[in-house]
């Protein structure tokens, strides 16, 4: 398999994830949608790392950083969404306005 074949993968998840994070309702679907972006751009990280720096680890140290960061970043958004749906007794995004000033 050559870097195309990666880089073809890596967009077709990352147009998946947006598609998913423009056309969700739910707050659950957009941030998996959010971690699929994630994903694709991981790929894009180890993909480039294989291809032209195969004797270091750079692509998949940046990759152990970004799933660190995404942990995070669902732990803290699935928080936030089990409190919105306590207090309001749903989860689409287009009711959330109460954010607003």
């Amino acid at each position: 398999m050559t870097l195309y074949h990666y880089l073809i993968l890596s967009a077709i998840l990352f147009v998946i994830g947006m598609y998913g994070l423009l056309t969700r309702r739910n707050a659950v679907g957009v941030l998996m949608s959010i971690e699929l972006m994630f994903n694709a751009a991981n790929i894009n990280f180890v993909a480039f790392s294989k291809f032209i720096t195969p004797n270091e680890f750079i692509g998949q140290i940046f990759s152990i950083f970004v799933i660190t960061i995404a942990a995070a970043e669902a732990a803290v958004g699935l928080a936030i969404v089990l409190l919105i749906y306590r207090n309001y007794k749903g989860i689409e995004v287009d009711n959330i306005n109460f954010m607003k000033w």
